[in-house]
């Protein structure tokens, strides 16, 4: 609770003299001081006040330049000051706002504290407070003049001035760029039949089955080998070494590889967008020409490389398919000269046709000699057989069988190791179906060549040009305006993260 401030009343004749007191004054005044002094420390002490109160008047009273002998004293004088002495932000409410301090003088009609022709005014404590209050707040709006005056100096020398150079540069100095974009991408033939099927299909036509090919032409246009290529096929250096490119854009006129590969970097822009499979590029010269003639360039080295890519993988494949045919052609080729070295040495073109006439040879000879026997049999079962014709029945059957087993030793055991016709007929056999196993070899080898030719031709890419360059007619760079303000944002950005810190080490220091 705030009292407010409570004015003496001064009768004061026109003459100059001080009136007299009323009656009730008179009275009042003739009561002895010491009485109504008691009298008002006893009401005060009846108000129950406690004793955070009472140590809050006394300290508003020594503040105030009172002298007291008690608590309840600093209450009374207080109160008689026209001062509250519970007031718990008397140095906030001191320093008021200039319209509050103007009702308050309008409101809270003051004694004057001078003589002004005879007329005798009494000093009153809150004509005091008011001075101080007004010489509170000039104090206030000066320091915030200064502080507002060291703020934008501040700024300008910081902020303000580096845009404008930066504007001034843009506006003013910078050489006109022209910018000329084109679109390529790397696409996969399709196969005309008899491709792969099920998961080795699943991504043909899309930019994943192209994706490696168009990261790796990328990198190489990014690279410092395109650089040396375009500037030794069109002068690359030498253009942006003009003299009339401004000094901050001009390349020096003995710049090393580094320093032109970090202008190619600035104004060779290639990106690539793997959800459509599309390499976006941006070349930048300082006419539309020559803008558009390294672009070109730039296509071709990339074309060159896709080329060279897909060429060294058709190769590799091709290779290893032509090589396997080859050595199966030597091999069947080998295997039929041995089969015919053989058939030479042993005169026999196969071995089936030799076993069966010898053994159709032991049949005949078997059927004669039963033949025979039959015969002698007969001739013996006479009462009396002639000798003569069964000793040469004898003999026929003993030469038939002497022939037989000759036929049958030829078959199994020659004369010599090697020499039967059983081991003629197995070299023979084995001859012949190397010659048949190399023979299908080649067949296959023949057919896996067919496929890689095919997967070969499968995997060729080209480069198509979705978007081809087009000079520009119109300047491209550099954007004024956007560079200004962004600007601009970046020095605005760097001092208020300079003051944020200077601001905290200031309070941990302080602190």
């Amino acid at each position: 609770m705030t009292t407010k401030p409570k004015v003496k009343r001064f009768r004061i004749r026109r003459g100059g003299q001080v009136t007299q007191l009323s009656e009730t004054e008179e009275t009042a005044e003739a009561t002895s001081p010491s009485e109504d002094h008691d009298d008002a420390l006893a009401a005060i002490a009846k108000e129950g006040l406690t004793g955070r109160q009472l140590r809050m008047a006394r300290r508003v009273a020594q503040k105030n330049g009172l002298s007291v002998s008690s608590d309840f004293d600093a209450v009374h004088q207080l109160r008689a000051a026209g001062i509250d002495p519970f007031q718990r932000s008397s140095v906030l409410e001191l320093v008021t706002p200039e319209e509050k301090q103007a009702a308050t003088k309008e409101s809270v009609q003051l004694p004057e504290t001078v003589e002004k022709k005879g007329e005798v005014t009494v000093p009153n404590q809150q004509s005091r407070q008011i001075g101080e209050i007004a010489k509170i707040q000039r104090d206030i709006a000066r320091r915030r003049r200064r502080k507002l005056l060291l703020l934008f100096t501040r700024l300008s020398f910081f902020v303000f001035l580096p845009t404008f150079m930066v504007g001034w540069y843009y506006f003013k100095m910078a050489t006109p760029m022209y910018a000329t974009n084109s679109e390529i991408v790397i696409q996969q033939a399709q196969p005309q039949g008899g491709g792969p099927t099920g998961l080795a299909t699943l991504f043909q036509g899309t930019s994943i089955a192209t994706q490696q090919d168009s990261i790796a032409v990328q990198s190489y246009l990014a690279s410092r080998e395109a650089m040396l290529r375009l500037d030794n096929d069109h002068g690359f250096k030498s253009h942006f070494s003009d003299t009339s490119i401004d000094e901050i854009q001009r390349l020096p006129a003995d710049a090393t590889n580094e320093e032109a590969f970090g202008l190619y970097n600035d104004h060779v822009r290639i990106s690539y967008d793997p959800t459509e499979g599309i390499i976006r590029m941006e070349v930048i010269a300082t006419d539309p020409g020559t803008s558009v003639q390294f672009a070109e360039a730039l296509i071709g080295y990339a074309e060159e490389q896709v080329d060279q890519l897909t060429g060294r993988l058709r190769d590799d494949q091709m290779a290893g398919a032509r090589e396997s045919y080859e050595v199966a052609e030597r091999q069947r080729a080998e295997a039929l000269a041995e089969l015919l070295r053989i058939q030479q040495d042993f005169q026999q073109i196969d071995a089936t046709s030799e076993t069966s006439a010898r053994l159709g040879q032991i049949t005949s000879l078997e059927t004669e000699k039963q033949r025979l026997e039959l015969i002698l049999q007969s001739r013996l079962n006479v009462a009396r057989p002639s000798e003569l014709q069964v000793q040469s029945l004898r003999d026929q059957i003993s030469n038939i069988e002497g022939m037989i087993a000759g036929l049958r030793d030829d078959l199994t055991a020659g004369s010599d190791p090697g020499s039967s016709l059983a081991s003629r007929n197995t070299e023979l056999r084995t001859a012949e179906e190397n010659y048949a196993f190399r023979t299908a070899l080649v067949q296959q080898a023949l057919t896996q060549m067919e496929t890689a030719r095919i997967e070969a031709n499968r995997q060729v890419r080209y480069l198509s040009q979705s978007v081809r360059p087009v000079a520009p007619d119109q300047a491209t760079y550099p954007r004024a305006f956007e560079n200004t303000i962004l600007a601009f944002l970046i020095f605005a950005g760097i001092y208020l993260m300079i003051s944020l810190t200077a601001s905290i080490l200031r309070e941990q220091v302080s602190s």
